[in-house]
């Protein structure tokens, strides 16, 4: 997703513009934050520390492992290595793509590459309360 940040009063101006020449909304992205801190916490992956959990299965985990050694050129030829119906497993990669955990490389024609993008997971789990949190680790690019 695109974004920009800027002051409130950067913001005013493009609301101004847009208001008085409303084919300029086009151009510009639809989400503003005051800084890059604040865009990245807003945008990081919503999901539930229940939900990371059912997701980081026994056979989920085997099949990052797989995908992590990165030379799986299609869902279809993951689906044969995992021994998973590719339906299911097209439904999976997009939980875990979802999540924060893995992306996909365009290939040749319409394939599309699994990638392992987050090395860590991080669950904080409030056992007295609803403020259980998830924490997707991706590595620093370089």
């Amino acid at each position: 997703m695109t974004y920009k940040t800027g002051s409130i009063g950067e913001f005013m101006q493009w609301t101004k513009k847009v208001v008085a020449e409303p084919s300029k909304a086009g151009e510009s992205p639809k989400k503003w934050f005051d800084s890059e801190a604040t865009a990245e916490k807003s945008l990081a992956a919503k999901v539930s520390a229940e939900a990371m959990v059912k997701l980081l299965s026994a056979e989920n985990l085997a099949l990052l492992q797989v995908i992590a050694k990165g030379n799986v050129s299609s869902v279809r030829e993951l689906a044969q290595l995992v021994n998973r119906k590719e339906s299911n497993l097209s439904r999976t990669l997009k939980r875990l793509q979802a999540a924060g955990i893995v992306s996909f490389e365009k290939g040749a024609g319409r394939m599309r590459a699994p990638r392992l993008i987050a090395r860590r997971v991080t669950l904080d789990l409030d056992l007295a309360g609803a403020n259980s949190t998830v924490s997707v680790k991706q590595p620093a690019q370089v």
